[in-house]
């Protein structure tokens, strides 16, 4: 699905400092070849094509570019005006359609501050990685941000919709530092990228030179000195013989080692144990409150030398962006994507595809419907398919005897 001019949707000229850094809606047919690259890191990449897929509220609208290959990996990527988000709001949003019921694949976008198209492969530093990415029963939307050259995941979880409809991710940073994560408009995650990324160390740490004092005392009870074992508590063994193990006549007749027992070779006859109801197992004291006890020693804090306020974590330098995945059912269809500055724009982008997604459920509804009764039709011609062809076996079977020769039986009694 998409909104056909970036000008009239987006109110470009109402909003002079706003800008659109890419806009691609793959509706000018073949010409997207133009702009996107596929790789050419490996030979057996998967193909991708231009379509509004299977069912669709509005076809020209709805045209994506899909994968168009089972087990493959895909690798794309496309120019994008030149920028640098700092000092301004960065919006990432896009939509994809998994029609075919994905089982396990990809659907993120990479945003790069340059790349070599031709090269471009999974290990490709980028600087920012979003979307879906959907296996078995994990479905998760990634939001990885490329600090200092390491890759740092959002630490909260974001779900992602498990359907075969059109669903658009919005990723949103600004330059407080904060951030929000939409699925259809709608927020799923919010917050501060230094507490939600692990992208600065700890402010604090513990203090190196600080030491537990010898004296310490950490137990919080100690045995009661007072308390004594009982006289005779060790004489209760666990384990007593057993008292009989045959019952004949109602007389309990005691277990007697067996007259065929080899003492050396089967070694001392033991007559069967029970346990003994009376032992009370190892003995103890009781406890009693420490009254020594200081409590749980509390390692002191320092300022962590290494800990470097920044306050520009948010901001990266812009050139291209691409699709680098593995999916095992192709089908996905990715569209609308939109790079902008301009939040309230993109919220007027996402309004619109929200609109047409409405309109394809019914789509969905009606495709189904019209599948139904051609595999029914298809059932119900191949069943009478099956009918005639023994209808046919019946009727050669009974000509077939009707050919056979009959012997005249006054022919045969004058013989």
């Amino acid at each position: 699905m998409k909104i056909h001019t970036i000008a009239t949707i987006l109110g470009l000229a109402a909003a002079a400092s706003a800008e659109v850094f890419m806009h691609e809606t793959f509706s000018d047919g073949a010409a997207w070849e133009e702009r996107w690259t596929p790789s050419k890191h490996k030979e057996d990449l998967g193909a991708l094509k231009l379509t509004p897929g299977k069912f669709y509220a509005d076809e020209n609208k709805s045209v994506g570019l899909q994968t168009a290959e089972d087990y493959r990996f895909y690798a794309v990527s496309a120019p994008v005006t030149p920028f640098s988000n700092k000092d301004k709001d960065l919006v990432i949003q896009y939509t994809v359609k998994n029609e075919q019921s994905i089982d396990c694949g990809g659907g993120y976008l990479k945003l790069f501050k340059e790349l070599d198209p031709l090269n471009f492969t999974g290990d490709s530093e980028y600087n920012i990685m979003f979307g879906p990415d959907i296996c078995g029963s994990k479905s998760m939307v990634h939001a990885i941000l490329n600090y200092k050259g390491t890759n740092h995941n959002l630490k909260k979880t974001v779900s992602a919709p498990n359907d075969v409809l059109t669903h658009t991710y919005t990723l949103i940073i600004k330059p407080d530092q904060t951030y929000q994560v939409l699925v259809d408009g709608e927020e799923k995650a919010a917050g501060s990228l230094l507490e939600d990324w692990d992208f600065l160390p700890a402010k604090k740490i513990q203090d190196p030179e600080a030491k537990k004092p010898v004296d310490w005392v950490d137990e919080a009870e100690i045995d009661d000195p007072t308390d004594v074992k009982p006289e005779g508590y060790d004489d209760i063994p666990e384990f007593i013989p057993d008292p009989g193990t045959f019952l004949v006549h109602f007389i309990i007749i005691e277990a007697e080692k067996p007259e065929d027992w080899d003492d050396e070779m089967d070694g001392d006859w033991e007559a069967p144990s029970v346990a003994n109801a009376d032992y009370l197992g190892p003995w103890s004291p009781k406890k009693i409150a420490n009254p020594d006890y200081k409590g749980p020693w509390v390692h002191p804090e320092i300022d962590n030398p290494e800990y470097k306020v920044d306050n520009e974590i948010y901001a990266y330098d812009f050139g291209r962006v691409g699709f680098d995945l593995w999916q095992v059912k192709s089908g996905t269809i990715f569209d609308n994507i939109l790079i902008t500055d301009d939040i309230k724009a993109a919220e007027k982008a996402q309004k619109e595809v929200s609109d047409l997604a409405e309109k394809e459920k019914e789509a969905k509804e009606a495709f189904e419907e019209a599948e139904r009764k051609v595999a029914e039709e298809k059932a119900a011609a191949e069943e009478e398919a099956k009918k005639a062809e023994e209808d046919a076996n019946v009727e050669e079977t009974i000509e077939d005897e009707l050919d056979e020769p009959v012997e005249d039986e006054h022919v045969k009694d004058e013989l």
